[in-house]
């Protein structure tokens, strides 16, 4: 059950494993299982689906925080179950596949319309470093062990990530992590391109909100949600023409705004802008040719 607090502008959703804290338009979200170093359960996949629902349908989150309660950040499944934890992963009739609940999360984050900041402040492992790759900005502490463990454990990479890992450090370095399947910290983490940076335990958040910041103090929501639509988009396009499409279109849209007047008023009047446009007033439709392919 979903529990909400208030406390002035700070508002706490608690759910059963993880925590929403919006607070100075910064969404924090927290896996929040310590105990078990933030393991990853379907009803963890569930709630994380939800949490995203509430920031992407809240105008005064600007920017999304994703980091672990206690000393991890997320240990990867919960293996309490046993030899037969992955079982249900086998199509009951032989014909229908049960989703991969970490590949129904990433999908959500990846449809974000916030940016999206992993602080990693601790181990990360199987879906608890894949949940991470559609996240915009990725930051790490010296803490942080990561690893795409899954052929030691006779699975493949989940949650999207055979997408997702190529395109951000390359097909030579992803094999490399996913063959071996070996843990490894931090400055590797950060030396292949996975991570932005590589902070102190005590100064990881502060790093993070700092960014968080400076989105929200100096840029258009609607405008970060269409590059964020427009970025991620074109990573799956063949031809830049794709890319002066979408971008033409988008000018159109952005050009005349609201947003666009005040932008250049601001800058001409050396003051800070105040952005009149909403996400919740519905974003164009910048892609009209593609449709994502339905899942089956």
């Amino acid at each position: 059950m979903l529990r909400t607090e208030r406390h002035g502008d700070h508002v706490t959703n608690n759910y059963r494993t993880i925590r929403l804290d919006v607070n100075d338009r910064v969404a924090t979200i927290i896996l929040d299982r310590p105990e078990h170093l933030n393991a990853f359960t379907n009803t963890m996949g569930r709630e994380l689906i939800d949490a995203f629902d509430h920031t992407d349908a809240d105008d005064s989150v600007r920017v999304v925080v994703v980091t672990g309660s206690g000393r991890g950040f997320c240990a990867g499944a919960d293996l309490r179950g046993g030899e037969g934890t992955f079982d249900g992963a086998t199509p009951p009739d032989g014909h229908s596949v049960p989703r991969d609940a970490g590949g129904t999360v990433v999908l959500r984050i990846f449809d974000s319309l916030k940016p999206v900041i992993a602080a990693i402040n601790g181990p990360a492992v199987g879906v608890g470093i894949t949940m991470t790759l559609p996240m915009d900005i990725r930051l790490a502490s010296e803490d942080a062990k990561i690893g795409f463990v899954f052929s030691r454990r006779g699975l493949v990479p989940e949650a999207c990530s055979s997408w997702f890992l190529p395109r951000l450090v390359g097909i030579s370095r992803a094999m490399e992590w996913v063959a071996t399947g070996r843990v490894f910290d931090a400055i590797e983490a950060h030396q292949g391109g996975l991570v932005r940076s590589v902070h102190a335990p005590y100064a990881l958040l502060d790093s993070a909100y700092a960014l968080a910041t400076e989105i929200a103090d100096h840029t258009s929501p609607v405008s970060v949600a269409m590059s964020r639509q427009l970025l991620w988009h074109m990573l799956g396009e063949s031809h830049p023409m794709a890319a002066h499409r979408a971008d033409s279109l988008a000018m159109s849209f952005r050009g005349p705004s609201g947003d666009a007047h005040e932008g250049v008023l601001s800058f001409l009047e050396k003051r800070p802008a105040t952005f009149p446009g909403r996400l919740s007033e519905g974003l164009p439709n910048l892609f009209p040719d593609f449709s994502p392919p339905a899942y089956g």
